[in-house]
C-alpha cells in the first residue's frame, strides 16, 4: 500500500499521528511526515487514520494510481 499526504489540505490535526504513529508522525507541531510505502503489518492501521482526516487529505493505494496524471 502507497500513501500520499496532499499538505496543501493537511491542517496539522494528527489524527493520523495517532492512529497509524508508525507511518505517521510530526515534525514540530505542525510538520506532517509520512512513509509513502506502508509497511504490510500497519496497513490496518492506516486505513482508519486516513478515514480519520477531518479534510481528507490521504489518499491510499488505488487512489493514489487513479488520481495521478
Amino acid at each position: 500500500m502507497r500513501t500520499v499526504v496532499d499538505l496543501t489540505r493537511c491542517q496539522g490535526y494528527a489524527q493520523c499521528v495517532f492512529l497509524a504513529p508508525e507511518v505517521f508522525g510530526l515534525h514540530g507541531e505542525e510538520g506532517l511526515f509520512y512513509a509513502t510505502a506502508v509497511p504490510a503489518d500497519q496497513a490496518e492501521r492506516v486505513r482508519p487514520a486516513a478515514a480519520a482526516c477531518p479534510v481528507q487529505a490521504i489518499l491510499l493505494g488505488q487512489e493514489v494510481s487513479s488520481g495521478a496524471r
